[in-house]
């Protein structure tokens, strides 16, 4: 970013350090600016010209692309299950979300930048994400969990003794975890989240209904017609057009929601799994908080129709959806980039 003017021609003054606070989702990238707030909350899609590596389209303009794209184009995620596989990529997206930032012109090499990943990463992948921070030229930087951001992010006060339960459903994992007195006790990660839907669904339309339909279509239907509730009063239908598989012509056909419903409750059955792992190895004195409060839902997959009928039915124990599902890790940067995820330091806001 320039240090004169912005394109809009406003006077962006001297460059300032701040505190940064980056959701890398697999499937989006918000960004949260202290004094600011979230800035991007966009697809982690890149569209950069295949030759110069010149930057197209991001975000939603650069999602638009997928399926779409010729060979001089070059469109990238560059997340994948929750870890960088495309560090320029990565690099390139980050720095064009933050160049949204329209009253602060930030130096990175003096800001504090805080990343969010799965609890169950290695180390190696934890490395990448401080080295994709480190090549944007920031200094300091650390990494938090996403269940924990998530919970503060939900409203819940992870500092007290009492106990309490997030399960986030991303774009390429499920996140689960057990908090209390600031921090994670115990938790899992699965790979089994909104991108394994979307696979299953483009699978079950090529062999069921022969026909070959792309990423973005997948993820239509899903958002259109799923559910996972046992009874449907009014069943919804939806369309999907792609190629046929045995002519290769254009081709269109009509989806019935309870197809979908049956397509997902092996996936979910198999989040309900680990989640009863995750609580079987919960300590007894935190069980009883969380038979109080119950399970709290974050992420992408908290927003599918009948998710919190479900789990219940599966865990016997309630199931709320967070009043932010999409936003709330973002939002719980805000309160760890104040703490640094010192556990012993309970900001006041």
């Amino acid at each position: 970013m320039k240090n004169q003017k912005t394109d809009n021609g406003k006077n962006m003054g001297k460059r300032q350090a701040v505190r940064i606070g980056i959701d890398l989702g697999t499937s989006n990238l918000l960004v949260y600016v202290e004094g600011e707030g979230i800035i991007f909350n966009e697809p982690s899609v890149i569209a950069m010209e295949y030759e110069t590596g010149d930057i197209i389209a991001v975000g939603f303009n650069a999602a638009e692309m997928i399926g779409r794209g010729h060979h001089g184009i070059r469109i990238i995620s560059p997340l994948n299950q929750g870890v960088v596989s495309d560090m320029d990529a990565a690099n390139k997206l980050i720095i064009m979300a933050l160049q949204k930032v329209e009253n602060v012109n930030i130096d990175l090499e003096t800001s504090t930048v805080l990343i969010c990943c799965p609890s169950q990463v290695t180390q190696i992948e934890r490395d990448s994400m401080i080295d994709l921070a480190k090549s944007l030229g920031v200094k300091d930087v650390f990494i938090e969990e996403e269940v924990k951001a998530g919970s503060i992010g939900a409203g819940l006060d992870i500092y007290s003794s009492d106990g309490c339960m997030v399960v986030d459903i991303g774009g390429g994992t499920t996140d689960i975890g057990v908090l209390s007195l600031g921090d994670i006790v115990v938790s899992d990660t699965i790979r089994v989240a909104g991108n394994y839907f979307d696979n299953e669904i483009i699978n079950y339309l090529q062999y069921e209904h022969g026909i070959l339909v792309g990423k973005r279509t997948a993820e239509r239907v899903k958002k259109d017609v799923a559910t996972l509730r046992k009874n449907l009063e009014a069943p919804l239908s939806t369309y999907a057009n792609g190629r046929d598989v045995v002519s290769g012509l254009p081709k269109h056909v009509i989806i019935k929601q309870e197809e979908i419903r049956n397509l997902l409750i092996d996936p979910f059955e198999n989040i309900c799994n680990t989640i009863l792992k995750v609580l079987q190895r919960t300590p007894a004195e935190l069980s009883s908080d969380i038979i109080k409060k119950g399970i709290f839902l974050n992420g992408g997959g908290a927003t599918i129709d009948g998710i919190d009928e479900f789990i219940t039915d599966r865990v016997f124990l309630d199931v709320h959806r967070s009043k932010n599902p999409m936003t709330a890790i973002a939002e719980g940067t805000k309160i760890l980039l104040q703490n640094r995820g010192n556990y012993f330091v309970k900001p006041t806001d």
